[in-house]
């Protein structure tokens, strides 16, 4: 038998049914030993570092599977996350090793399936970039952008949520590309906060230009403002009345990476309609959605990419950071009150 601590923890207490509350969750101490019980084979049990404030949690709160099954009442709630193994009966695994992947919202998780577990690569950059620009967010920009929208010099493109963990790495890499890029970031007015983020795009990231959506009154004047001619590249993180604005404006054989829908997360039994499809049909559109996780084979190649540029400062990548466990609701709530500004995280333990 292990030693026996104390062992922190974020559990659901409430499933969503409209919009996201900090009651929703809440933290309870439970008991954790540090040692893997017998007979659980092919398990690792690890001391979480960082956790990851991710927009598709809100969609497992509300009691609806997406691509993963929704979240259980008084559990906690699970994410990805970078850990430090402590103790380990799965022969891919040794303790004192670091990882990133799913896991728990609390100090220590016992993982019974860590097949999705990936091992820190290169322990000279921060550890938090791996659930950030080396990981699943780095992932899905990598994937969406240069699989799903096949850029070509000289295109543009337009991406929304720009600010966020993945829309920021989609304007840096088509820029790469060369690519005309547009950005959009949308929070309230509030010391400054939306202007903080378009002129983070354009100044931080190089976008060549960027907006505040919630300073629009019409999206489709909007983007004939900025694309002209027409928008060749779409990748979209929020779905809704903006990707209907979008589709009036694609070029011909254009193309749109579907992302992510954060504006129908809170309305999932309900959502949005797109009454103009037919756009698609005539300017002969590609649309298409993916999920990150279909194409982890593909991570090696990736590394191989995004490595060099970030030590060679070709690209750059901003973190929003909240500080200790008990943080993680208020953070979570944040991101959909876009108080956020770029990758939001959650520091557990510093080593």
């Amino acid at each position: 038998m292990g030693e026996e601590i104390s062992n922190k923890q974020v559990v659901l207490s409430n499933y969503v049914k409209t919009s996201l509350k900090e009651s929703d969750m809440s933290l309870r101490t439970s008991k954790i030993q540090l040692k893997i019980p017998s007979g659980c084979d092919g398990t690792v049990l690890v001391k979480n570092l960082y956790l990851s404030i991710d927009p598709f949690i809100l969609a497992l709160m509300k009691n609806q599977e997406l691509e993963l099954p929704s979240f259980t009442l008084d559990s906690p709630i699970y994410g990805f996350g970078v850990s430090k193994v402590l103790d380990s009966s799965h022969p891919n695994f040794k303790t004192g090793e670091l990882v990133w992947g799913f896991t728990g919202w609390e100090e220590y998780s016992l993982i019974k399936d860590p097949d999705q577990l990936f091992k820190v690569q290169d322990k000279d950059l921060p550890l938090s970039y791996y659930i950030g620009i080396l990981g699943m967010p780095g992932m899905t920009a990598y994937v969406g952008f240069f699989k799903y929208c096949s850029p070509k010099k000289g295109e543009t493109v337009y991406v929304s949520a720009a600010s966020g963990a993945v829309g920021q790495l989609v304007g840096q890499f088509a820029k790469i590309a060369g690519c005309y890029v547009v950005g959009s970031a949308g929070s309230k007015e509030k010391w400054g906060f939306a202007l903080m983020k378009v002129d983070l795009l354009k100044n931080k990231f190089g976008f060549d230009e960027a907006f505040n959506y919630k300073e629009e009154q019409d999206y489709n004047a909007a983007l004939k403002r900025y694309f002209p001619d027409g928008i060749d590249i779409y990748f979209d993180n929020v779905g809704g009345k903006m990707l209907e604005a979008v589709l009036n404006n694609m070029r011909l054989n254009g193309r749109v990476a579907l992302c992510g829908m954060i504006s129908q997360y809170n309305s999932l039994e309900q959502p949005e309609g797109i009454h103009n499809l037919i756009n698609a049909l005539v300017k002969r559109v590609r649309m298409e959605g993916f999920f990150t996780s279909d194409h982890y084979h593909l991570y090696p190649k990736f590394l191989e990419m995004v490595v060099p540029l970030i030590k060679e400062e070709k690209i750059t990548y901003v973190e929003d950071i909240a500080e200790g466990i008990e943080s993680a609701p208020g953070a979570l709530f944040g991101l959909y009150s876009g108080r956020n500004v770029g990758k939001l995280l959650v520091v557990v333990a510093r080593e």
